[in-house]
């Protein structure tokens, strides 16, 4: 059996990788924030207690790994170690580390790659340098969805849309490459396309429909171009393929994934932002259909859930904020109200701050649960067939993302095809 194999959103969750966040998270200052991609800076001993929850409901249900401790493996090698630090210290542009970084052992190498080198003011350069690192800390890497993406039985590796956050991509590409329990063929994008535009690619933006549909977004973290290498991808394997893409705003930056406005909750079951996803808006959707090695057509279509009705997929929404009132759609929206992660065909997590969609699930058949009920015994996961479990989320929710954002499923059971 391969150690790689995801061909839906929803599959039976098999393996998934984790990155608790750490001091990277606290190394951050009201005025790198923005530069680091927030809006906010968060509270670490919170964030990490919520986090928690999540890792321990996790473990009950799946294999779990660690990204820092699947580095630290891969760099027990000399040949490896050297291949990863080269890379990353000439994308950075730091040549000077290189010495230093061989020099470290595993685990420390490890923890300086995630949480950065500080800078040592011994030079003038430095010494008037606004920087405090030297390599910066990964300040988004508990967002592990963005980095590297299971398809069927190859991983896509992200091609950031931000330099920020380029050396998370080299970490998965190294891991997927060289860790025994995880090495398959990574598929890496070039940086530009033909015509010299840029292309990008994030996590947050592709959903599994199903084994022969992908979902992505386009906006600030996924380019056009982005989709078009993985067109040629696709193109690759000459069976019939359909890729649906669903144009997004570039603000504000909630919108900033897929998986912001749409996921995936069931056989039958999606949850979406009404006013994007279903509503007449200037954002389009495009159905892209791949046969025989050519691309068979391109056409605007109605919505995501229209064409995937088309396609033998027919899922009724659950709406995001619940369907009363705008104001509390939009509210809920920003804090990853629609960001759910399924561990199993009706069985998913998601934040409990947003009552009103837990409410509109639960009016769609879910049980709404407690991670602490279920890290308590007062309940167990094994006695409900349809689920939304919950986990505290007032502080990783200012981060930006929500539970699907911050795992990295890499082994989910088959559905059937027409399921």
């Amino acid at each position: 059996m391969s150690k790689i194999s995801l061909s839906s959103e929803i599959g039976a969750l098999e393996g998934v990788i984790l990155h608790p966040p750490g001091p990277e998270v606290e190394n951050m200052t009201p005025k790198n924030a923005e530069r680091a991609l927030y809006s906010d800076i968060l509270n670490l001993a919170v964030a990490r207690k919520e986090y928690n929850q999540l890792e321990c409901v996790l473990q009950q249900i799946t294999p779990i790994h660690r990204v820092s401790d699947l580095l630290r493996d891969i760099l027990r090698s000399t040949e490896v170690k050297e291949k990863l630090i080269k890379k990353t210290c000439y994308n950075e542009r730091r040549p000077e580390l290189l010495e230093f970084l061989l020099d470290q052992e595993p685990g420390e190498l490890s923890r300086l790659l995630i949480q950065g080198v500080p800078l040592i003011r011994e030079t003038l350069t430095n010494f008037l340098s606004n920087e405090n690192y030297a390599l910066r800390p990964l300040h988004n890497f508990f967002f592990t969805r963005d980095s590297a993406m299971a398809i069927h039985d190859k991983v896509l590796i992200g091609k950031m849309a931000s330099r920020v956050r380029e050396r998370e991509a080299l970490i998965m590409e190294a891991i997927f490459n060289y860790h025994p329990k995880l090495r398959t063929q990574t598929i890496v994008a070039d940086d530009t396309d033909m015509s010299g535009n840029k292309i990008s690619i994030e996590g947050g933006d592709l959903l599994v429909a199903r084994e022969d549909i992908l979902l992505i977004g386009i906006g600030s973290r996924t380019s056009t171009q982005g989709v078009d290498f993985i067109i040629n991808q696709v193109k690759k394997q000459k069976s019939p393929f359909h890729i649906i893409v669903q144009e997004l705003p570039e603000k504000p930056e909630s919108f900033i994934h897929l998986d912001m406005v749409f996921t995936m909750l069931d056989h039958d079951t999606c949850m979406v932002y009404e006013p994007l996803i279903l509503r007449p808006n200037r954002y389009e959707t495009a159905h892209i259909e791949i046969d025989n090695g050519k691309v068979k057509s391109i056409s605007t279509v109605e919505n995501i859930p229209a064409i995937l009705r088309t396609l033998g997929v027919d899922l009724k929404p659950a709406f995001c904020g619940g369907t009363g009132d705008s104001n509390i759609q939009e509210r809920e929206q920003w804090h990853s109200g629609a960001n759910f992660f399924a561990v199993g065909p009706g069985k998913v997590i998601g934040y409990n701050r947003n009552v009103h969609t837990l409410e509109n699930l639960h009016q769609n058949g879910f049980e709404i649960l407690k991670a602490r009920d279920i890290l308590n015994g007062k309940a167990n996961l094994d006695d409900y067939k349809k689920y939304v479990l919950t986990i505290d989320g007032s502080e990783l929710s200012r981060g930006g993302g929500g539970v699907r954002c911050m795992t990295m499923p890499f082994r989910r059971k088959p559905l059937n095809k027409t399921a």
